[in-house]
């Protein structure tokens, strides 16, 4: 058996291909939308991607399970659990509907279907046996039902896509499927889940990629109130402190659903003059900044919104940009085509081109205020853009706290003429969040070093 393991860490995402080098064929699991890199190891391992599947609807990117399938002419395995209100909507006519139970082959590698939902109504795990080693199971593929010392979360139902208390009713099968399904399990069995640390999906995932049953059986915060049969217990718990759900996860699952867009063959990005850009944003095409904050600060060009290329790119993406608009790269050529291909994990495909340098824009200085000058913005509104258990665990007086994310949303509750000053925790968040209302013409302001400024400020005053 051939089994690898395929891991955005922007979003902290992962995925599988697991193959039968007897027979030539193997499967993909949960793969992301640009599939090359599928493609690739395949053809290195003299393997056919022959089938394709998916734990569940996801809700943190956009899935490329329908890419990979017809790119491949592979068999499109997917949930049929969870009821009428939890079904894919699409059929390209390659797919097949598996129910718990269910059992297929991908050579001489079995895969038994295990319906365990909680994190969502129709999400499954994949129980794989390698039969010319025996007929133990040797792994389980779990998806956001159980993750390295955590497990998925059910609420994003009603915190992103629109749920009404769902998360009672999640949790409560979450409980179930633990004590049904993955407790039986022997202790041997590894367990691959669908994200790593620092995923929104639950709120304290281990940064190592697998674990076994039997590790979480004995280890796991949960395990505990499965065997005593606490669900109340475990149902409070599982739902204290949650992240805030960023509010794209809406779209992301009812595109999933549906089925995403095929992109099919990408062509080249275009490399655009500063006169092109110009017209272009003039005309409604988001401009990405991705340069350092300390470059846009210096020159912001009019229209941009400053993502920087690293980690969290796709993350900020998702937050701060809206599909069905042009977007324009500020970006090196040799960046340019990778940046556009994570755009993609976020539905974000309408990239028309990208521009190397900032030359020949109309690019202003935009830099931050030090915390002393902040008295002379008296009637500013002070917008605190951190998460709310940052918010209250400290503050500035009279702020009003707003999550980054959630400013696209927010934009018709801001005020037009009132200078807004923007902070965060040290002035990284901030900066996207105050490049985005300065691209839609609000009067912003940055506050240099964030609450972290403010509050060093304030101790140095009383310590005098």
């Amino acid at each position: 058996m051939y089994f690898t393991r395929f891991y955005d860490p922007d979003l902290a995402q992962a995925s599988y291909m697991i193959g039968c080098q007897k027979t030539g064929e193997c499967l993909v699991i949960d793969p992301i939308r640009d599939v090359t890199q599928y493609l690739d190891d395949a053809r290195a391992q003299g393997l056919r991607i022959t089938h394709v599947t998916e734990t569940h609807i996801h809700a943190d990117y956009l899935s490329g399970s329908r890419e990979l399938a017809a790119q491949t002419s592979a068999q499109l395995l997917l949930s049929a659990e969870g009821g009428p209100g939890w079904q894919y909507t699409y059929d390209d006519g390659n797919q097949v509907k598996l129910h718990d139970g269910d059992t297929f082959m991908v050579g001489n590698v079995r895969l038994q279907v295990l319906h365990t939902p909680g994190h969502t109504p129709e999400s499954v795990s994949f129980l794989v046996t390698d039969t010319p080693r025996g007929e133990q199971p040797s792994l389980i593929l779990t998806g956001d039902f159980v993750f390295v010392g955590d497990l998925g979360r059910p609420d994003l139902l009603d915190e992103a896509a629109g749920g009404v208390d769902t998360r009672f009713a999640g949790a409560r099968a979450l409980f179930k499927s633990l004590r049904t399904k993955f407790l039986t399990l022997p202790d041997h069995v590894q367990v691959w889940p669908g994200h790593g640390a620092g995923s929104a999906c639950g709120k304290a995932l281990g940064a190592v990629p697998s674990t076994t049953v039997g590790y979480e059986r004995a280890l796991s915060w949960w395990a505990p109130l499965v065997a005593a049969d606490d669900e109340h217990g475990f149902v409070n718990e599982l739902l204290a402190g949650q992240p805030d759900a960023p509010l794209y996860y809406g779209r992301m699952k009812t595109e999933n659903r549906d089925g995403p867009r095929l992109l099919g063959p990408a062509a080249p990005l275009r490399k655009l003059s500063a006169d092109e850009v110009s017209l272009r944003v003039a005309s409604g095409a988001r401009l990405i900044d991705t340069r350092r904050k300390e470059d846009h600060h210096a020159a912001a060009p009019r229209g941009s919104v400053n993502l920087p290329d690293g980690k969290t790119f796709e993350t900020w993406a998702g937050w701060l940009l809206t599909p069905g608009r042009d977007l324009i790269l500020l970006a090196p050529a040799e960046r340019a085509e990778s940046l556009r291909r994570q755009l993609w994990m976020v539905g974000l495909d309408q990239v028309v081109g990208f521009i190397p340098t900032v030359e020949g824009l109309d690019a202003a200085p935009a830099q931050p205020i030090p915390v002393s000058e902040l008295p002379q913005h008296a009637g500013a509104l002070i917008l605190d853009v951190r998460k709310k258990t940052e918010y209250d665990a400290g503050h500035l007086p009279g702020a009003r706290q707003l999550h980054a994310g959630r400013l696209p949303w927010a934009l018709n509750t801001l005020p037009r003429v009132r200078e807004i000053v923007v902070h965060c925790q040290g002035g990284a968040r901030s900066a996207a969040a105050a490049s985005l209302l300065r691209a839609e013409g609000f009067h912003v302001t940055e506050l240099a070093g964030g609450y972290d400024a403010w509050a060093h400020a304030q101790t140095a005053l009383q310590t005098a």
